[in-house]
């Protein structure tokens, strides 16, 4: 599997959850988060495992010390993830970029 795809995965599993959670009142919230998680899964697809935000995470270590494991976000990571709301696919890609800066300096 390619980290495009692994990292797709794991995009989608976490729109998934969205989608099977039920709070009293969310106002949508996880209806929402869900689609932007499974829109961001798919646009991820689309990336070449060489492109420079794949190897962000690479460099951060989401892909196991070689760079060719599985996805395993960060801390930072599954913690933007979890908190997505809506947005852009690439503006999820971005906020995951960002919160990454802060580790990789």
């Amino acid at each position: 599997m390619s980290r495009t795809e692994s990292l797709a995965d794991y995009l989608r599993d976490q729109g998934r959850r969205k989608l099977d959670r039920v709070e009293v009142r969310d106002g949508g919230r996880n209806a929402r988060s869900a689609l932007a998680l499974l829109d961001a899964a798919v646009y991820t697809r689309s990336l070449k495992d060489d492109d420079p935000f794949v190897a962000v995470l690479a460099e951060a270590g989401c892909f196991g010390p070689e760079g060719t494991g599985e996805f395993e976000p960060t801390d930072r990571v599954a913690r933007v993830v979890r908190f997505w709301e809506s947005g852009e696919p690439w503006q999820l890609l971005m906020a995951i970029r960002f919160a990454l800066q802060g580790a990789l300096t």
